[in-house]
């Protein structure tokens, strides 16, 4: 068991459900005025359960291109740690978990979850026939704060919509990132990626201009939900995390990476998660 979650990560859980969170309280704040803590435990279980079922769907699917690069061949199913049967045991009950609490939510939510499913199969695969793959996962994790909506109210909200691009591109620019350090592994196995094809500065400037993009969307879902200040003082913190994490990582110099993608991504999402909660106590949200 502890060998599965360090296959699937389970701690990078953070980057995805802070966004999830500012979905279901604002949707609460506006739906019903108070928090419904059953549907955010709910909300909560599906994203984790969605989540491992896709990184183990990614660990499983490229666990070849894994062996082959000196990054990655210490993960626990090229090592063995992990048999893939165990991987693909517990992908599945992830997955049964994940359709079992979007059953409980709504109707809705469990004839959609399928659609939920597919980007995150097809993400593995996107390396293989296109040098955007990071778009994919952007895809597939803009859809976190429409489907956490719509797990609370059952209804379809464009300010949602607002919110998972803002992730999605958010996402789909720090995996940029993120992918520059493969990029001689890559070349060298026909891995596609866009640092891969286009060389590393050519990404770190796609990152920034993704990044750019995320605020101005942020921007926008602050306008739509009628922020208040706190969610305001969240997006400038924010911003400012932007621009130290494009300092830190430059075309010539990687070596600090990892601190870029993990410790600066993480902080962005649990910050404004702090605000904007704060914000919609002031505004009037009850415990």
């Amino acid at each position: 068991m502890r060998a599965f979650l360090r296959l699937v990560l389970i701690e990078h859980s953070i980057f995805a459900l802070p966004f999830a969170y500012i979905a279901s309280f604002t949707a609460m704040f506006q739906e019903y005025g108070d928090i419904h803590w059953l549907r955010l435990l709910l909300v909560t279980v599906a994203m984790v359960g969605l989540r491992t079922f896709a990184m183990a769907c990614n660990r499983i699917i490229d666990r070849e291109i894994d062996a082959r690069n000196p990054r990655t061949a210490g993960r626990e199913l090229v090592t063995g740690a992990v048999s893939v049967r165990s991987a693909w045991t517990g992908a599945l009950i992830a997955v049964v978990i994940f359709l079992g609490a979007a059953a409980l939510l709504n109707p809705l939510c469990l004839a959609l979850a399928p659609i939920a499913v597919v980007p995150m199969v097809v993400y593995p695969y996107g390396k293989r026939f296109t040098n955007f793959p990071h778009a994919i996962l952007g895809l597939a994790q803009a859809m976190g704060p429409v489907g956490a909506w719509l797990a609370i109210t059952g209804t379809w909200s464009w300010d949602a919509v607002i919110l998972g691009l803002a992730v999605g591109v958010w996402i789909g620019g720090f995996d940029l990132i993120f992918a520059c350090q493969d990029v001689m592994a890559d070349r060298a196995h026909g891995v596609k990626s866009t640092p891969a094809r286009f060389g590393v500065p050519a990404a770190l400037y796609g990152a920034r201009a993704c990044h750019a993009v995320t605020t101005a969307l942020l921007v926008w879902y602050a306008l739509a939900t009628d922020a208040g200040v706190f969610f305001w003082a969240g997006l400038a913190v924010v911003a400012v995390a932007f621009v130290y994490e494009h300092t830190i990582v430059k075309p010539h110099d990687l070596s600090r990476l990892n601190r870029a993608f993990f410790s600066v991504n993480g902080f962005i999402g649990i910050a404004l998660f702090v605000c904007a909660l704060l914000d919609l106590l002031v505004r009037g949200l009850t415990v």
